[in-house]
């Protein structure tokens, strides 16, 4: 693996023991720390251009959530892949590094809700946020859960595609770039920890782990993080959406926007699910230059 991605990822990580289960995380740099949460089915190296462009004057702190990038890939049997274990994790990686100051939270994808989770538990030490094609509430009414989560989520043919097939990660990294599609180098990066049935098993429990109805594990602990967004509104918040992604499209961007009509928002109509890899160009600078302008009210 690490030869698949040595091009682009020079890093070296470290790990935390979680119960026998290592937890692989980037800590580079000095400074006020920024967290970057990945979602599915990507990892930290989603966030490799961005911890280049901050880590002269910030600590990034990137983990790979268990299952994914260069984190342990147990069985059902060693790990509960649920979100309510999943912000557990994240919680327990914050606590063990002596984080100074407040953190920067930047969150794509599910790393959403386990980002908002944490933030959700401990509100004090959340500075700033950085919102990237992803949810921290429920499926907007307006938008319609899409056929091909549903397949994957709910059949037995979702389970031979994505755990057999690697569907989920080779179909999102043809799609999640629609502006300035990956060269096939950079599509074997992104698919190269989940290169078997078994190391696979983090994307398909994130799909059947999505929650839509009352009753669904997780739905409950969704609406309490939701419910709790507003003790964020006065935050500093920048927004970078891509309006061409199949699953959080324009209706999840709307619903954002609703909750938090202060943030800054940069949309991208031609861009799609990775954003942030889409168009690195832009966004990466733009984030760069957002957590300058509000150093002065984060050191307030």
């Amino acid at each position: 693996m690490r030869d698949a991605v040595k091009n682009y990822y020079p890093f070296t990580g470290r790990t935390l023991d979680l119960d026998g289960l290592a937890y692989h995380y980037l800590d580079e740099g000095k400074g006020a720390p920024v967290v970057m949460v990945h979602g599915n089915p990507s990892w930290s190296f989603y966030y490799r251009n961005l911890v280049l462009a901050l880590r002269d004057n910030y600590r990034c702190i990137v983990p790979d959530h268990i299952g994914c990038g260069f984190s342990d890939k147990p069985g059902d049997d060693r790990y509960d892949y649920t979100l309510s274990r999943r912000i557990d994790d994240l919680e327990h990686l914050i606590d063990s590094l002596d984080l100074q100051g407040k953190i920067t939270l930047v969150v794509h994808d599910w790393g959403g809700m386990i980002g908002m989770g944490y933030a959700s538990r401990h509100p004090e030490r959340i500075g700033r946020i950085v919102v990237l094609n992803t949810a921290a509430f429920h499926l907007p009414k307006e938008k319609k859960f899409p056929l091909g989560l549903k397949i994957c989520r709910d059949t037995l043919l979702g389970t031979l595609l994505v755990r057999g097939f690697n569907a989920f990660s080779v179909g999102a990294s043809i799609v999640g770039c629609k502006k300035n599609p990956m060269p096939q180098e950079l599509m074997k990066a992104y698919r190269a920890p989940y290169d078997s049935w078994q190391n696979r098993i983090a994307t398909l429990r994130f799909v059947q782990d999505i929650p839509l109805a009352p009753g669904d594990r997780g739905y409950d602990l969704v609406s309490e993080i939701a419910a709790g967004l507003e003790r964020f509104s006065d935050l500093p918040m920048a927004i970078f959406w891509g309006e061409l992604d199949f699953v959080f499209d324009t209706t999840f961007l709307a619903e954002w926007k609703r909750r938090f009509p202060k943030a800054q928002v940069h949309s991208y109509p031609d861009a799609g699910h990775y954003v942030l890899e889409d168009m690195k160009g832009e966004v990466v600078p733009l984030i760069v230059e957002f957590l300058q302008q509000t150093e002065a009210r984060e050191t307030a």
